[in-house]
């Protein structure tokens, strides 16, 4: 009788970490990692080692010291006597509102162009490809500096206006006014953070709009989640845009109502306009090149995602009785997604990093304060360009995650 033995296991070696397939990856990746390490530390040990022999040791006190310059477009208090920290946190938000902006301007023109790009009308169709192969082509930079002429150059002087009815909206050379909102019955503001750099003020009226948004939406969705269980259980929808709109609109125009909504206006006093909402041409002019140059690449993305997908799956859809529209919104645009999506993350991060060339017109962004006039005025300049390396990476990888997160919602997922 005969037994099987399992053969003797081999000792481990040293050699094993290179010649045995089971440990070389690890080991090369240990290896690349150390080296990447040793590098990174030779680098930064060289750099202080530098500053010290030039009296300058890494120090981020300078954000306590005065600021001395103002920033024209601010979302919160900002006087020139206030600190550098102070100014980076202002030019922070100016950052978030140009990307917010261009990001939902971008979105709304692109996919529209994207559609209309695959339109059967010959002429609507050239008219977007040249719109997209026109903005494409020219660098952004160019169209920042074409739009602010355009809207510095061609617009009135303010003195214009005097004697006249100016209406709502004034748009000048200066900028545009805009109606601004107030209520009579203010709820007050809550002061954060004290005297600090940090410190602002939030509304409460406006904490009480986006609570009873917030409210209004979540009973949409409540509704909207009702109809989809009636429709697989049935095979009916039942009709509720009506109750949707209900639950939305009606609690915030009974809250706007006890707050006493209305509309301050922009008056010529002097040599300018005050009152309302100041937009100046440097917002503005980035706003709509950053809009307008992202949305070129955007259409063709959503050009390349509709045709992704199956053109049986349009005719179906109209053998059904479908018409085009509802196809376009109900079977082909939610099966694109998962096509469209992905390289628009990268759109949405380009527009974002491209918006430091807002120094270009003399928007004061982050880096127009924290890697311009505060890093000349402080000599500061390493701590301040890690710091403005540091902010556009934790903006990016915020987005990222944020699109990543949607299109794991939205993805199609077999069954």
């Amino acid at each position: 009788m005969s037994s099987i033995t399992d053969p003797p296991k081999a000792n481990f070696r040293l050699s094993m970490l290179i010649y045995d397939t089971r440990y070389r990856s690890a080991t090369i990746q240990i290896v690349a990692l150390m080296g990447f390490m040793l590098l990174a530390a030779w680098l930064i040990g060289n750099a202080v080692e530098n500053l010290n022999a030039l009296g300058k040791t890494i120090s981020f006190g300078f954000f306590h010291e005065t600021a001395g310059y103002d920033i024209n477009q601010r979302l919160l208090d900002y006087q020139s006597g206030d600190s550098h920290l102070r100014a980076a946190l202002i030019g922070l938000l100016n950052t978030l509102v140009v990307a917010l902006l261009g990001c939902v301007t971008a979105t709304v023109v692109g996919v529209f162009v994207g559609v209309l790009r695959l339109s059967k009308n010959w002429i609507v169709a050239k008219i977007m490809t040249v719109y997209v192969e026109v903005f494409r082509n020219v660098p952004v930079l160019l169209w920042i500096a074409l739009i602010f002429a355009l809207v510095t150059e061609s617009t009135p002087h303010p003195k214009t206006f005097r004697g006249l009815d100016t209406g709502a909206v004034v748009v000048t050379n200066r900028g545009t006014y805009l109606p601004e909102v107030l209520f009579s019955n203010s709820l007050g503001d809550i002061s954060l953070f004290g005297q600090s750099a940090l410190r602002f003020d939030v509304s409460l009226d406006l904490l009480a709009i986006v609570l009873v948004l917030a409210g209004g939406f979540f009973a949409s969705f409540k509704l909207r989640k009702r109809a989809d269980r009636i429709q697989e259980a049935t095979g009916d929808r039942p009709t509720t845009w009506w109750q949707r709109l209900l639950v939305i609109f009606v609690p915030l125009g009974i809250l706007l109502a006890v707050l006493g909504l209305h509309f301050g206006y922009p008056e010529l006093k002097g040599f300018n306009f005050r009152g309302g909402t100041h937009l100046r041409n440097s917002l503005i002019a980035l706003w709509l090149a950053l809009s307008l140059y992202t949305a070129a690449y955007i259409a063709e993305i959503v050009r390349g995602g509709i045709l992704a997908v199956s053109h049986g799956q349009s005719e179906a859809a109209g053998a059904l009785g479908l018409r085009s529209g509802r196809i376009m919104n109900l079977v082909v645009l939610p099966q694109a997604l998962r096509v469209i999506i992905p390289p628009m993350i990268s759109n949405y991060l380009n527009l974002t990093k491209n918006s430091s060339l807002a120094i270009a017109v003399g928007y004061m962004d982050i880096t127009g304060t924290l890697g311009g006039i505060s890093m000349n005025q402080t000599g500061r300049e390493l701590e301040c360009v890690v710091l403005l390396m540091a902010v556009y990476l934790v903006i990016s990888l915020s987005i990222s995650a944020s699109m990543n997160w949607y299109n794991n919602r939205v993805k199609l997922v077999e069954r």
